[in-house]
Protein backbone atom coordinates (compact mmCIF):
# COMPACT_ATOMS: atom_id res chain seq x y z
CA UNK A 1 0.00 0.00 0.00
CA UNK A 2 1.51 3.18 -0.58
CA UNK A 3 2.70 5.27 2.21
CA UNK A 4 2.19 9.58 2.22
CA UNK A 5 5.75 9.63 2.04
CA UNK A 6 6.12 7.71 -1.52
CA UNK A 7 4.17 10.79 -2.78
CA UNK A 8 7.52 12.33 -2.26
CA UNK A 9 10.18 12.88 -4.71
CA UNK A 10 13.32 14.66 -3.09
CA UNK A 11 15.21 16.32 -6.18
CA UNK A 12 19.37 15.35 -5.60
CA UNK A 13 20.45 19.07 -7.76
CA UNK A 14 23.49 19.03 -6.23
CA UNK A 15 27.13 18.85 -8.24
CA UNK A 16 28.63 16.00 -6.72
CA UNK A 17 28.25 12.31 -5.60
CA UNK A 18 29.69 13.42 -2.21
CA UNK A 19 26.53 15.88 -1.63
CA UNK A 20 24.28 13.54 -3.44
CA UNK A 21 25.61 10.82 -0.77
CA UNK A 22 24.62 13.46 1.98
CA UNK A 23 20.96 13.62 1.54
CA UNK A 24 20.81 10.12 0.19
CA UNK A 25 21.73 8.64 3.46
CA UNK A 26 19.68 11.49 5.36
CA UNK A 27 16.57 10.72 3.16
CA UNK A 28 16.02 7.59 1.97
CA UNK A 29 13.60 6.29 4.44
CA UNK A 30 11.77 9.45 4.38
CA UNK A 31 10.61 9.35 0.44
CA UNK A 32 9.71 7.25 -2.11
CA UNK A 33 12.26 8.55 -4.55
CA UNK A 34 15.08 10.42 -5.34
CA UNK A 35 15.30 12.39 -8.62
CA UNK A 36 18.49 12.66 -10.61
CA UNK A 37 18.33 15.60 -12.98
CA UNK A 38 20.96 16.62 -15.75
CA UNK A 39 23.86 17.93 -13.72
CA UNK A 40 24.28 14.74 -11.32
CA UNK A 41 23.80 12.39 -14.22
CA UNK A 42 26.14 13.54 -16.04
CA UNK A 43 28.79 14.39 -13.01
CA UNK A 44 28.40 11.02 -11.71
CA UNK A 45 26.47 8.50 -14.64
CA UNK A 46 25.06 5.68 -13.54
CA UNK A 47 26.54 5.25 -9.96
CA UNK A 48 24.70 7.56 -8.43
CA UNK A 49 21.73 5.20 -9.16
CA UNK A 50 23.77 2.31 -7.90
CA UNK A 51 24.19 4.42 -4.38
CA UNK A 52 20.35 5.35 -4.63
CA UNK A 53 19.52 1.53 -4.92
CA UNK A 54 22.00 0.35 -2.40
CA UNK A 55 20.78 3.27 0.65
CA UNK A 56 17.13 2.05 0.90
CA UNK A 57 14.23 1.38 -0.59
CA UNK A 58 14.19 4.48 -2.49
CA UNK A 59 13.69 4.45 -6.26
CA UNK A 60 15.04 6.35 -8.92
CA UNK A 61 13.49 9.10 -11.00
CA UNK A 62 15.87 9.72 -14.33
CA UNK A 63 14.80 13.19 -14.98
CA UNK A 64 16.95 13.82 -18.17
CA UNK A 65 14.21 15.25 -20.27
CA UNK A 66 15.36 13.25 -23.44
CA UNK A 67 14.61 15.22 -26.60
CA UNK A 68 16.44 13.45 -29.47
CA UNK A 69 15.65 11.51 -32.90
CA UNK A 70 13.12 8.67 -31.82
CA UNK A 71 16.03 6.02 -32.17
CA UNK A 72 18.57 7.71 -29.99
CA UNK A 73 15.96 8.18 -27.53
CA UNK A 74 15.01 4.50 -28.29
CA UNK A 75 17.79 3.45 -26.78
CA UNK A 76 18.76 5.98 -24.31
CA UNK A 77 15.27 4.79 -22.41
CA UNK A 78 16.87 0.94 -22.81
CA UNK A 79 19.57 1.65 -21.07
CA UNK A 80 17.54 3.67 -18.29
CA UNK A 81 15.67 0.46 -17.77
CA UNK A 82 18.15 -1.88 -17.58
CA UNK A 83 19.54 1.04 -14.49
CA UNK A 84 16.41 -0.22 -12.87
CA UNK A 85 15.15 3.47 -12.41
CA UNK A 86 11.15 3.99 -11.96
CA UNK A 87 10.91 7.00 -13.87
CA UNK A 88 12.42 8.44 -16.99
CA UNK A 89 11.39 11.76 -18.74
CA UNK A 90 10.81 12.72 -22.45
CA UNK A 91 9.51 16.14 -23.59
CA UNK A 92 6.41 15.88 -25.79
CA UNK A 93 8.14 17.82 -28.07
CA UNK A 94 7.21 17.90 -32.25
CA UNK A 95 7.10 14.56 -32.92
CA UNK A 96 5.05 11.46 -30.91
CA UNK A 97 7.27 9.38 -33.08
CA UNK A 98 10.04 9.94 -30.03
CA UNK A 99 7.64 9.29 -27.09
CA UNK A 100 6.65 5.74 -28.82
CA UNK A 101 9.85 5.48 -28.88
CA UNK A 102 10.85 5.97 -25.68
CA UNK A 103 8.21 3.53 -24.68
CA UNK A 104 9.28 1.19 -26.89
CA UNK A 105 12.86 0.92 -25.94
CA UNK A 106 12.22 1.12 -22.06
CA UNK A 107 10.30 -2.38 -22.43
CA UNK A 108 8.02 -1.74 -19.46
CA UNK A 109 11.41 -1.90 -16.96
CA UNK A 110 10.74 1.85 -16.42
CA UNK A 111 7.85 4.49 -16.95
CA UNK A 112 7.80 6.90 -19.13
CA UNK A 113 6.81 9.98 -18.50
CA UNK A 114 6.30 13.03 -20.72
CA UNK A 115 7.05 16.36 -19.98
CA UNK A 116 4.19 18.26 -21.55
CA UNK A 117 5.13 22.17 -20.40
CA UNK A 118 7.88 23.32 -17.50
CA UNK A 119 6.57 24.79 -14.63
CA UNK A 120 8.71 27.95 -14.77
CA UNK A 121 7.40 28.51 -18.50
CA UNK A 122 4.42 31.32 -18.06
CA UNK A 123 1.62 31.90 -20.42
CA UNK A 124 4.01 35.35 -22.25
CA UNK A 125 6.90 32.50 -22.97
CA UNK A 126 4.50 30.55 -24.75
CA UNK A 127 3.46 32.84 -26.70
CA UNK A 128 6.80 34.51 -27.45
CA UNK A 129 7.73 31.00 -28.41
CA UNK A 130 5.27 31.87 -31.89
CA UNK A 131 2.21 28.88 -30.51
CA UNK A 132 -1.51 29.42 -31.38
CA UNK A 133 -3.83 32.33 -29.47
CA UNK A 134 -5.23 29.59 -28.07
CA UNK A 135 -2.10 28.08 -26.32
CA UNK A 136 -0.73 31.05 -25.31
CA UNK A 137 -4.03 32.38 -23.83
CA UNK A 138 -4.47 29.18 -21.92
CA UNK A 139 -1.42 27.05 -21.37
CA UNK A 140 -3.39 24.73 -19.59
CA UNK A 141 -4.53 23.42 -23.31
CA UNK A 142 -1.37 22.69 -24.61
CA UNK A 143 -0.89 20.86 -21.53
CA UNK A 144 -3.73 18.82 -22.16
CA UNK A 145 -3.31 18.13 -25.75
CA UNK A 146 0.74 17.36 -25.10
CA UNK A 147 -0.74 14.72 -22.06
CA UNK A 148 -3.17 13.07 -24.65
CA UNK A 149 -0.18 12.68 -26.50
CA UNK A 150 1.80 11.25 -24.30
CA UNK A 151 -0.94 8.67 -23.65
CA UNK A 152 -1.44 7.84 -27.02
CA UNK A 153 2.24 7.03 -27.55
CA UNK A 154 1.65 4.85 -24.24
CA UNK A 155 3.64 6.91 -21.50
CA UNK A 156 2.97 6.00 -17.78
CA UNK A 157 2.38 9.41 -17.27
CA UNK A 158 3.36 12.73 -17.41
CA UNK A 159 5.26 15.92 -15.44
CA UNK A 160 2.65 18.97 -15.29
CA UNK A 161 2.03 21.60 -12.42
CA UNK A 162 -0.09 20.99 -9.65
CA UNK A 163 -2.80 22.88 -11.03
CA UNK A 164 -3.17 20.99 -13.99
CA UNK A 165 -3.82 17.24 -12.69
CA UNK A 166 -7.22 18.06 -12.33
CA UNK A 167 -7.84 18.65 -15.83
CA UNK A 168 -4.76 15.57 -16.90
CA UNK A 169 -7.14 12.98 -14.73
CA UNK A 170 -10.44 13.99 -16.74
CA UNK A 171 -8.63 13.90 -20.00
CA UNK A 172 -6.38 10.95 -19.40
CA UNK A 173 -8.01 8.84 -16.97
CA UNK A 174 -7.32 8.42 -12.96
CA UNK A 175 -4.46 5.73 -13.42
CA UNK A 176 -2.69 7.72 -15.51
CA UNK A 177 -0.05 8.84 -13.34
CA UNK A 178 1.23 12.90 -12.82
CA UNK A 179 3.53 13.98 -11.35
CA UNK A 180 3.85 17.37 -9.87
CA UNK A 181 7.10 19.68 -9.66
CA UNK A 182 6.33 23.05 -8.02
CA UNK A 183 5.56 22.11 -4.95
CA UNK A 184 5.73 24.51 -1.93
CA UNK A 185 4.18 23.74 1.55
CA UNK A 186 2.14 26.69 3.16
CA UNK A 187 4.40 26.88 6.03
CA UNK A 188 7.06 27.57 3.54
CA UNK A 189 5.29 31.26 2.51
CA UNK A 190 4.83 29.64 -0.81
CA UNK A 191 7.75 31.14 -2.62
CA UNK A 192 7.77 30.70 -6.13
CA UNK A 193 11.80 30.83 -7.02
CA UNK A 194 11.69 29.99 -10.10
CA UNK A 195 8.49 27.78 -10.42
CA UNK A 196 5.53 30.23 -12.36
CA UNK A 197 3.10 27.54 -11.87
CA UNK A 198 3.40 26.03 -8.10
CA UNK A 199 0.96 24.20 -5.50
CA UNK A 200 0.70 23.15 -2.19
CA UNK A 201 1.36 19.19 -1.37
CA UNK A 202 -2.13 19.30 -0.44
CA UNK A 203 -3.67 21.16 -3.32
CA UNK A 204 -1.64 18.81 -5.72
CA UNK A 205 -2.65 15.60 -3.65
CA UNK A 206 -6.16 16.43 -3.49
CA UNK A 207 -6.20 17.52 -7.34
CA UNK A 208 -5.19 13.18 -8.24
CA UNK A 209 -1.41 14.15 -8.21
CA UNK A 210 0.38 10.96 -7.74
CA UNK A 211 4.04 12.41 -6.96
CA UNK A 212 4.91 15.40 -5.75
CA UNK A 213 8.66 16.80 -6.30
CA UNK A 214 9.46 18.28 -3.34
CA UNK A 215 13.34 19.78 -2.91
CA UNK A 216 13.95 23.57 -1.31
CA UNK A 217 11.12 23.29 1.34
CA UNK A 218 13.33 20.30 2.55
CA UNK A 219 16.40 20.85 1.65
CA UNK A 220 16.69 24.42 3.00
CA UNK A 221 14.79 22.96 5.92
CA UNK A 222 16.98 23.51 9.87
CA UNK A 223 15.81 19.63 10.24
CA UNK A 224 15.57 18.12 6.59
CA UNK A 225 14.29 15.33 8.60
CA UNK A 226 11.48 16.53 9.93
CA UNK A 227 10.37 18.89 6.95
CA UNK A 228 10.14 15.73 4.64
CA UNK A 229 7.86 14.26 8.02
CA UNK A 230 5.52 17.05 8.41
CA UNK A 231 5.53 17.40 4.36
CA UNK A 232 4.60 13.45 4.90
CA UNK A 233 1.40 14.30 7.40
CA UNK A 234 0.42 17.24 5.47
CA UNK A 235 -0.40 14.88 2.50
CA UNK A 236 -1.44 11.84 5.05
CA UNK A 237 -4.36 15.05 6.68
CA UNK A 238 -5.30 15.77 2.76
CA UNK A 239 -5.62 11.78 1.89
CA UNK A 240 -7.98 11.59 4.97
Amino acid sequence: MKKPKDYIIFPLDVSSREEAGHYIRLLSHEIGMFKVGLELFITCGPAIVKDIHDAGEARVFLDLKLHDIPETVKRAARAAGEMGVRFLTVHCGESMRMLTAAVDGSAGKTGILGVTVLTSVSADDIRSAGFRDEFGSDVTALVAKRAAQAKDAGCEGVVSSGLEVAMIKTVCGADFISVTPGIRPAWDGMKTDDQSRVATPAQAVLNGSDYLVIGRPIRDAKDPVQAARTISEEIQTALG
